[in-house]
């Protein structure tokens, strides 16, 4: 099976179609995405949720902020059961999703464990990482409030954050009141999306 042009191993393809069957199952009952997107979940969400272990495909330790319907956390979960190594953390405070999430990792046997806390309360519980992941949850200048005590913790931290077409505003707003490096990665999905990559976060003072 290919990925965005990446072959993935039959297992996991095979973890992979399980996960978007108990997604659409679920999505019967409770608001895990936008209702519009459930069919076509490959494309829209495993595709896109894919980018971003395969832009940072070292088995580290993730942190998904609002995880959701498990994009991209459960996704990045599932694609290092491979190499059964590495961890990811996914925070949900909603309840119902949670449960979904937690479903969701038991049942393809992905590396990652849920979190039902607000994100502010998080750093608590999950005291280092090397990867965080966010996928439409807030604009930068919030995700990186929400990430500055992992980076205090691990001043390597790297961040993968999808966004859409108003993203250079994001940026430009975000470089107010913050330094920080950039890579724009062009979405293999969506023509007018990115993935950002930020590392040296830094608020100003």
């Amino acid at each position: 099976m290919d990925l965005n042009g990446r072959r993935v191993s039959r297992e996991t393809q095979e973890r992979l179609e399980q996960f978007v069957s108990l997604f659409q199952k679920w999505a019967k009952t409770i608001n895990l995405t936008a209702p519009s997107t459930v069919a076509d979940a490959w494309r829209r969400h495993v595709a896109d949720s894919a980018q971003i272990f395969q832009l940072q495909p070292a088995p580290g330790n993730w942190i998904d902020l609002g995880s959701g319907g498990g994009f991209p956390g459960v996704i990045t979960a599932i694609l290092l059961a491979e190499s059964q190594a590495g961890w990811v953390h996914l925070v949900e405070s909603n309840h119902k999703k949670a449960a979904f999430l937690r479903t969701a990792l038991r049942e393809t046997n992905a590396r990652g464990s849920v979190h039902p806390v607000r994100i502010e309360d998080a750093p608590a519980a999950i005291e280092t990482v090397d990867f965080v992941s966010a996928r439409a949850l807030a604009e930068l200048e919030m995700l990186f409030n929400f990430v500055e005590p992992w980076v205090l913790r691990n001043e390597n931290l790297r961040a993968y954050f999808h966004k859409g077409r108003d993203y250079r505003f994001e940026i430009d707003k975000a470089r107010s009141r913050w330094n920080f490096d950039l890579l724009e990665h062009r979405s293999a999905v969506e023509t007018d999306s990115v993935v950002l990559e930020i590392f040296n976060l830094q608020r100003l003072v």
